[in-house]
């Protein structure tokens, strides 16, 4: 395709364009694309076959080598050219956005500077993808961490920005040496193929940079092509939750890494201090730009009782100035919805609220009537509850939801009801408010006095079902790398064994000689030797307290000479929803204290595990035949792990991002929520150590399930937890069948990432249970740690999975705003 095909395209003539920048496809089907403000066809896009995906996949990673090897400056270099002629052809690419996606030209064209400021941004970042010098653990000696491409990244961007959502996935990739297969909307193919091909002018070699598209119909093939394909390393996905939900199933056990921009539902907090002729302007900008097809549209608009009716009156008379038009004329307000199936959406959601008893008000002063185009006008509804299905479900058009609210814990209540997270703004003149609202938001940004904000320095990303992993900034730089002793692993494993996986019936009690597990000990004048000097039976640790089983069920416990040395007791799925219970209501409290405290409650373990040194070493010597000597090596290992992330409680709090908003762009690391872990086999106390004080020291609270060969050296903190002033509930130990209580922890609702270090098969089904409500995942595919080692034990992997960052958006202007 030439490029000067792609500014005929700001003609509307229509034309016929097949892709030439990848492999030759193998179909000569095509798919029409249609302008949304006439319905007319502008052109027919190359309709790509299972057969032509895994061609340019292959192609990609047969390219990435040479793309890897090359040097950082040299990426950048590539990464300028491309910015620069993306700018000399801004025009026509904002033309082609409006044409092809229906939004307004004048948003088309700042949606191409957005675009571009993202290849800019990570231009100049290729060259800081920097590494670490950590002391090792031998005098003397340091540890060089460098940071590596993951490999091939497939990224698949939706319709609504069809230029911005490529460039903030595509540049960090290339930046950082990986190729990328585009698969951009059936809607919106042709501003991905300039893109392509301009990228490919500058420099990007056409393996490199690949591209796919389809129809509605082949979405589901190429989909899961791209999700399952062993060749693809990470996926990106911005599209819908319920997609977003299916691409992570799909992937689960091919071990990709994985970061999904998905829908939200965004509140828009308006305080009765706030200056509301603003507030309405902002309004504008939050639901109707873009038509209201906007992941982060502030479609939830929450007023203040005292200004509830100012506010609602201003914004019914600023509705009647709202222009509706053809997309190309840039004197309108609001374009066409992007298709039929879309607008009909809109259509039935309007509907539900009718029905529901809302009151609907629809501006129809400036809107088309002599057009085949797919238009909606600019709605607000109001008279809802918070149980309104327009209140409580994405509807990604332009109407608005009104609702008031009294007190500012209401409000915050009434914004944190909702299974979405991705963005918010609070309207106030309180600066103090403001933040303590902002930091009260479950979302991964809040604008203060603004909304859609956005920038390439500041990561973009949504907590619970709005997806994980960030889009943007240092932290979408990091989505594309891994350390750079994490190996390639391969895995062939059948389809994940949903209904069968931790299955596990409790043993009868029987001879422990004969080796069955879980077994009670049969004890009497034929077996002296396996009776211990005093029978010790243990418990769970939930919620502050050591907990008796729901079931009268234990394993025996043999030492490495085969005697027994403890009963340890079998949890279940009710002993996992009381231990998830206690975590739960611990959160808020553990993650809102000061992180000075947390840290000095885990420098006291240390130092209470200290006290104990030779009386754990000796239990770890006892159960797994270690000497003595190693048994105090993983004792030590395992203070000193303790006193690292201890120091971390009050060191990764965040950032200021240096953004184009004239004020302080904040980045948050908040802490994550309840976490689920499984602990692995080897190292049963410096595992568990490493596992469970990086998620504590951020803030979260757990749930763990310590080694299962190995649980005692985990029961022995019982006392050094009670000890250290841990306040109840942060801490949940619940032993057993590791396989049988991840299936429990995975599957429930409120447990908000889950790390499992196990079997494959294990990972592959917490990856893919995971999905039912987009669980952060950390899992080890099966592969062992050495825990000793600092790189793969204490790495910069267990913060990053330990919280999620939080942009707040803070203006100024009091003084020099003229």
């Amino acid at each position: 395709m030439e490029f000067r095909a792609i500014r005929a395209m700001s003609t509307l003539r229509a034309v016929k364009l097949s892709s030439t920048l990848n492999p030759a496809p193998t179909s000569s089907r095509t798919f029409d694309v249609r302008n949304p403000a006439t319905g007319a066809v502008i052109g027919q896009m190359t309709n790509h076959s299972v057969a032509d995906v895994q061609q340019v996949i292959k192609a990609a990673d047969a390219g990435w080598m040479e793309w890897r090897q090359r040097s950082a400056k040299d990426r950048a270099a590539v990464l300028r050219k491309w910015a620069a002629l993306i700018s000399s052809n801004s025009e026509y690419l904002a033309q082609l956005i409006s044409s092809e996606g229906g939004k307004p030209v004048r948003e088309a064209r700042g949606e191409m500077t957005y675009a571009n400021s993202f290849v800019s941004y990570f231009a100049e970042e290729a060259i800081r993808v920097d590494g670490d010098i950590i002391p090792a653990n031998t005098s003397g000696q340091r540890i060089l961490v460098l940071k590596q491409p993951v490999g091939v990244s497939a990224c698949i961007t939706p319709w609504n920005f069809p230029a911005a959502m490529i460039t903030r996935k595509v540049a960090p990739a290339l930046a950082v040496g990986c190729p990328v297969v585009i698969k951009p909307a059936s809607e919106t193919p042709f501003t991905a193929q300039a893109l392509v091909e301009l990228a490919v002018q500058a420099g990007v070699p056409r393996d490199v940079i690949g591209m796919v598209t389809c129809d509605e119909d082949n979405v589901a093939n190429v989909g899961k092509e791209l999700a399952t394909n062993e060749l693809v390393r990470k996926i990106s996905f911005t599209g819908s939750t319920a997609v977003g939900k299916h691409l992570m199933a799909l992937a689960s056990g091919t071990v990709k890494r994985m970061s999904m921009e998905l829908g939200g539902n965004a509140p828009f907090i308006v305080f009765d201090d706030a200056d509301l002729d603003s507030a309405v302007e902002g309004v504008v900008d939050a639901i109707w730009f873009n038509q209201g097809q906007v992941c982060s549209a502030g479609s939830r608009l929450l007023v203040q009782e005292a200004v509830y009716e100012r506010m609602i009156k201003k914004i019914k008379e600023r509705m009647t100035h709202l222009r509706v038009g053809t997309s190309l004329d840039k004197g309108i307000d609001m374009g066409a919805i992007v298709d039929p199936s879309q607008r009909q959406t809109v259509l039935d959601y309007v509907e539900i609220a009718r029905k529901e008893g809302a009151d609907v008000y629809q501006a129809y002063e400036c809107f088309p009537t002599d057009t085949n185009g797919w238009y909606h006008p600019p709605t607000l509804i109001t008279n809802v509850s918070s149980t309104s299905t327009v209140v409580q479900e994405e509807i990604f058009g332009p109407v608005l939801v009104a609702m008031s609210f009294r007190t500012a814990k209401e409000a915050i209540a009434l914004a944190n009801n909702s299974r979405y997270g991705l963005a918010s703004s609070v309207w106030t003149e309180s600066v103090t408010l403001a933040l303590e609202v902002a930091l009260s938001m479950k979302a991964g940004t809040c604008w203060v006095n603004g909304h859609n904000m956005f920038d390439a320095a500041a990561g973009f990303g949504g907590y619970r079902e709005s997806g994980f992993g960030r889009d943007g900034g240092k932290e979408g730089l990091y989505e594309y790398v891994k350390p750079s002793w994490m190996k390639r692993v391969r895995l062939a494993l059948p389809p994940c064994d949903v209904k069968g996986f931790g299955k596990t019936t409790p043993g009868r009690p029987n001879n422990p000689l004969q080796g069955h597990l879980p077994v009670f000990s049969q004890q009497g004048p034929a077996m002296p030797a396996l009776t211990p000097a005093v029978d010790r039976t243990l418990k769970f640790y939930i919620n502050g307290a050591q907990a008796r089983p729901d079931a009268p069920y234990a394993r025996a416990l043999l030492s490495a000479d085969g005697k027994v040395i403890a009963q340890v007791p079998e949890g279940n799925r009710k002993d996992i929803r009381n231990a998830v219970e206690a975590a739960l209501d611990a959160w808020p409290g553990w993650g809102k204290r000061a992180a000075h405290n947390r840290a000095q409650i885990v420098y006291f373990m240390a130092e209470n595990l200290e006290l104990r040194r030779a009386e754990i070493a000796g239990r770890i010597v006892s159960m797994t035949g270690q000497t003595m000597e190693e048994g105090l090596r993983e004792v030590d290992a395992s203070i000193s792990r303790l006193f690292h992330w201890g120091a971390y409680a009050d060191k990764f709090g965040g950032s200021v991002q240096e953004t184009t908003l004239y004020g302080a762009t904040v980045r948050v690391n908040e802490p994550v929520g309840p976490i689920g872990i499984a602990c692995p086999d080897e190292c049963p106390l410096l595992g568990f150590v490493s596992l469970f004080a990086p998620a504590v020291v951020r803030g979260n609270t757990i749930v763990i399930v310590p080694s299962e060969k190995f649980p005692l050296s985990a029961l022995d903190l019982y006392q050094v937890f009670e000890t250290s002033d841990l306040p109840n509930g942060v801490v949940n130990i619940i032993t057993g069948d590791r396989e049988h209580l991840t299936k429990y922890l995975v599957e429930h609702q409120n447990i908000e990432a889950m790390w499992y270090f196990g079997s494959e098969a294990g990972s592959q089904f917490v990856e893919h249970m995971s999905a039912e409500n987009l669980k952060r995942t950390l899992v080890n595919y099966g592969q062992p740690r050495d825990w000793f080692d600092p790189l793969q034990g204490q790495g910069e992997e267990f913060l990053y999975h330990s919280t999620e960052a939080k942009n707040i958006w803070l203006p100024m202007g009091t003084i020099f705003a003229n």
